[in-house]
């Protein structure tokens, strides 16, 4: 069964938002992501400082199987990396929500989260995905 946590929103590439304090938001790969990838030993980390738009790459996640591109779901700038992450790859598979998490940014327009999917709508497009 794939971990899908409420309160946080979710993109068709399985990436998840978490709304922090402000204009910042936390990014990471979801659940079903980090078990279709594998055991991740290695996570390509954006530049603090760097403006992204929406659906842009930000970096990749490296599997024992494959590597896959992560995408910024929110336009906006990069305002901190999951250092412990660079150091502990394996976090993403562990606790993808918790410490696994991989980057925030200060989004440019906060009203684009509500183009994102809820958690139910999420599980929707996984399930069917799978059919």
């Amino acid at each position: 069964m794939v971990n899908i946590p409420q309160g946080l929103k979710y993109t068709q590439d399985h990436e998840w938002v978490e709304a922090r304090s402000g204009d910042t938001v936390r990014i990471g790969i979801t659940d079903h992501a980090q078990r279709e990838l594998g055991d991740i030993v290695f996570v390509e980390m954006p530049e603090v400082g760097r403006r992204v738009s929406g659906a842009e790459a930000l970096g990749s996640v490296e599997s024992v199987k494959a590597v896959a591109e992560f995408f910024a779901p929110l336009g906006g700038e990069v305002v901190e990396v999951n250092s412990q992450v660079s150091d502990e790859p394996e976090l993403v598979n562990t606790d993808p929500y918790g410490d696994g998490w991989i980057v925030a940014i200060k989004v440019a327009d906060r009203s684009e989260l509500d183009s994102l999917m809820s958690a139910e709508q999420y599980g929707e497009f996984v399930a069917e995905a799978n059919e």
